[in-house]
């Protein structure tokens, strides 16, 4: 068994990117944390209004389509992204339906191989976040439960009912996608985000401690295993993987097979514990957002420990007695393989595996930002896909932005309600073409290299 990205990676060796755009030079050093905008030479036009490295061209795959969130891509190439429908809001009406039923999933497939979808098909129940293809099955996270549904080849849409592979599993309060990642072996591993910001007993209160213990590390703040394979499964406690994670939006397999994952760090230095830190620099740029590499029971430390950027290690957090320095609850927890700004908000992660991609991208993290709320007042920042380099489960420099531009403000200007786009997804097709979900916007980017290797 093998999820998508893996299987991706296997056909990208074998297949060739059609070249529509003239050629360019590949760009962005490993240290620059700006995409490159001189990209006319690779991709004529506006380039999907996003901003690359020279010899890459961004195209409008699909528009549109809802709000997007994760995103696989099948072996024939056809595009699978969930609609979030879990959370409360207005239905947007469609005409002549009285009550519209939720549209779980978006199924898109380019017949004419242009690089722009001209099928488009919804199905499903009530989409959350995660998606997977795995063993000739289509995994769908609905929030409380993960189905998957048989698919038949040459379809789009999987035909008939899906099976529940895991049920009851904690939605309300706090964060709610239940991404997964299914391991060629056969596990089904979950993120299970917190339910609070830093376990207080008054949920972001000012100067409220924590609970010492935290018992909602017994059922949050974690990655899940189930198995894949089985249907029926129920949440419990004692599938718990891995503790500590408040929020591990992306969770991928590296090259070599291990797990990594993507943390949401805490929020609100500046506004609960402003007596022990007033600079609203330093609420602003921390704790540092991370990339860990997961194995079976470790923790990583939330809620009683963050990143300081100053200190460039875990410090225990105020809500446990710290004061941005020492460490005395963080020792033997597990630290971060690479760090970034502070609010920025990983939502997925990527190793990229094609051979349409420059040398330096292989094997190498792609970590797409949704965009930070909680840098007030100073600008805030994200909203962009950036690469990380990696040397096994090492850093191996520092992280380069990708792609920017899907905000479509000035930085002094974005905040989360007014980004044009806000980037979620990320998959790699059998052509070795990187695509990007976007659920601010409704749409799916398609990437692809023009330029020299």
């Amino acid at each position: 068994m093998r999820s998508v990205t893996r299987a991706a990676g296997w056909l990208a060796a074998v297949v060739l990117v059609a070249a529509a755009c003239s050629r360019g030079e590949s760009g962005g050093n490993a240290g620059d944390t700006t995409a490159g905008n001189n990209n006319q030479r690779a991709c004529p036009g506006d380039n999907a209004g996003l901003q690359l490295p020279d010899g890459f061209c961004a195209t409008v795959f699909a528009d549109s389509v809802g709000d997007a969130r994760h995103i696989v891509v099948a072996s024939n190439g056809d595009v699978y992204a969930t609609l979030e429908g879990t959370r409360p809001s207005p239905e947007k009406a469609v005409a002549g339906d009285r009550q519209p039923a939720p549209r779980g999933v978006v199924a898109l497939r380019d017949t004419t191989r242009d690089g722009k979808a001209d099928v488009k098909e919804f199905f499903g129940e009530r989409g959350n976040t995660g998606i997977g293809i795995a063993n000739g099955y289509l995994y769908v996270d609905h929030g409380a439960t993960i189905s998957r549904h048989r698919m038949t080849e040459g379809e789009l849409v999987p035909a008939g009912a899906g099976e529940t592979i895991v049920s009851g599993m904690p939605l309300e309060p706090g964060h709610r996608a239940r991404n997964f990642f299914i391991t060629q072996n056969g596990d089904l591993l979950v993120n299970v985000g917190s339910a609070t910001n830093s376990c207080q007993v008054k949920d972001r209160g000012n100067q409220s401690p924590g609970h010492d213990p935290c018992t909602e590390l017994n059922t949050r703040a974690g990655i899940w295993r189930f198995d894949a394979n089985k249907t029926n499964q129920r949440f419990t406690p004692q599938a718990r993987w891995a503790a500590g994670i408040r929020n591990g939006m992306g969770i991928a397999a590296g090259p070599n097979g291990q797990i990594f994952a993507t943390q949401h760090g805490r929020d609100q230095f500046l506004q609960n514990w402003s007596n022990l830190f007033p600079d609203t620099a330093y609420s602003a740029e921390n704790p540092g957002e991370e990339l860990l590499q997961v194995s079976q029971g470790d923790n990583f430390g939330w809620p009683y420990c963050y990143y300081s950027m100053a200190e460039k290690k875990l410090v225990t957090a105020p809500e446990y007695g710290g004061d941005g320095r020492k460490d005395d609850r963080c020792t033997d927890k597990k630290g971060p393989v690479a760090v970034f700004p502070g609010h920025w908000a990983p939502m997925s992660l990527m190793f990229y595996t094609g051979n349409a991609f420059p040398e330096k991208y292989r094997n190498g993290a792609f970590i797409a930002f949704h965009g930070s709320w909680n840098r007030a007042p100073a600008p805030q920042q994200g909203y962009r896909v950036v690469f990380q380099p990696l040397n096994g489960d090492k850093s191996s420099g520092d992280f380069e932005t990708f792609a920017d531009g899907f905000a479509a403000q000035p930085p002094q200007f974005v905040q989360p309600g007014n980004a044009a786009h806000r980037p979620v997804g990320l998959a790699q097709g059998p052509d070795g073409a990187l695509y990007i979900s976007d659920d601010a916007g409704g749409r799916i980017y398609r990437v692809t290299y023009q330029g020299r290797r």
